[in-house]
């Protein structure tokens, strides 16, 4: 179409009018013609919303057409009524989840079907052609102002629906750490809430934060969607956390693997065989583990290959009394012998009270290592031949501090 260059005179509005008016018999007839050609462009999309919004859609392109024509009609008061719902259906749209590309494209489909009904009855009517051309401006002018109204108000609304929605997904795992999803009302309202089939399995991860930028896992939700895991991320009492959750949920080694490259700090993992109903027990036993990671490195480690040092830490005063019994006289010697006697013991631990073995990975002689043990064994009151023994020696070295 070739832009109309002369003068809009108010005869000539005054005959743009008319011809906008001599198609509102027919507005109906139009969008139903619209709703056809968007059926059928976009059949299968349609067949997915149902049919109920397929009547919406009908419903809501009547009231665009006639409204539109209308407005381009000069009716009083219609160019507000027609931005107003503009406005509506970018918040419908937004509430509904329908695509925003959908809607835009059929605002154009819409606009080039009455722009066409126009042309056929400005044909009957005789319109003159400069009539024709001014109400074609006026016509694809109106849709660049609807697009913009449109996306402005669907965007606002998407926002508003997102802090909602982030609102309530954190407000449930507040909920889920603290016990609740025990509860089986809740824990299918958690599940329709993040997301999450009631046969998926479920994982905690969680990791120490103070509330500065760097965040303990950088940009996890990614990495997991990639592998088909949905995640939910919040922070809580001084700890990240998130909940993890698929179909096939990868074993605790393999998630480790998956979130170590993106650790910032400490991090531990712990499955939940219950799902959301033991999601609190996870939590805490991963809030655990992280406390038994050394600080100042990074690191992702599992629950379940950190179960000694979990224990000991959730029973400090059973730690306290599990290094008097067993370390603490080979702790209390000088530094440097302290020192040497517990690489001493942990390499015959290790070892299986081998003391060939044990000097080869301590690079020293059998017979020092012999020699170091009778210490040790003198110290403790603990024979590095009884199997209890060996367990209370093992467990008093993770308790013990440094």
């Amino acid at each position: 179409m070739r832009p109309f260059a002369g003068e809009v005179t108010p005869a000539l509005e005054a005959q743009v009018a008319e011809a906008w008016m001599s198609v509102l018999g027919q507005a109906d007839a139009v969008a139903d013609d619209i709703c056809l050609s968007l059926l059928e462009k976009d059949a299968e999309f349609y067949e997915r919303t149902g049919p109920e919004f397929q009547v919406d859609v009908r419903a809501s392109t009547r009231e665009h057409i006639r409204r539109g024509i209308e407005a381009m009609a000069g009716v009083a008061n219609a160019t507000h009524l027609t931005a107003e719902l503009w406005r509506e259906t970018g918040r419908r749209r937004a509430r509904q989840g329908i695509p925003m590309e959908l809607v835009l494209n059929a605002y154009t489909l819409g606009t080039r079907v009455l722009w066409e009904a126009l042309l056929a009855q400005g044909a009957r009517d005789n319109v003159e052609e400069q009539v024709l051309l001014v109400a074609g401006q006026q016509v694809w002018s109106a849709l660049d102002v609807q697009n913009a109204v449109f996306i402005e108000a669907y965007r606002r609304e998407s926002v508003r629906l997102h802090r909602r929605d982030l609102h309530r997904q954190q407000s449930t795992l507040d909920a889920l750490a603290e016990g609740r999803g025990a509860n089986p009302d809740f824990a299918t309202e958690a599940r329709e809430v993040l997301g999450i089939g009631s046969e998926m399995a479920v994982a905690c991860v969680v990791a120490p934060y103070d509330g500065s930028l760097d965040e303990p896992l950088i940009a996890p939700t990614d990495r997991l969607e990639r592998h088909g895991l949905i995640s939910h991320w919040h922070v809580r009492g001084g700890l990240y956390f998130g909940l993890l959750a698929g179909d096939h949920l990868p074993r605790d080694a393999d998630l480790v693997a998956l979130l170590a490259p993106f650790a910032t700090g400490r991090a531990a993992v712990a499955s939940s065989p219950d799902g959301v109903a033991g999601f609190a027990t996870a939590f805490q036993l991963a809030a655990r583990a992280t406390d038994t990671l050394p600080i100042g490195s990074p690191a992702v480690a599992a629950v379940s290959q950190r179960l000694p040092e979990v224990l000991l830490a959730g029973h400090p005063e059973v730690a306290a009394l599990l290094v008097r019994e067993t370390v603490a006289p080979i702790l209390a010697q000088p530094a440097h012998v302290a020192d040497t006697l517990r690489q001493t013991l942990a390499a015959l631990l290790e070892h299986d009270g081998s003391a060939k073995h044990a000097a080869e990975a301590l690079y020293c002689h059998r017979n020092t290592v012999i020699y170091r043990a009778k210490q040790i064994e003198e110290l403790t009151g603990r024979s590095l031949s009884d199997p209890r023994d060996k367990l209370l020696l093992s467990l008093g070295l993770l308790a013990a501090p440094g």
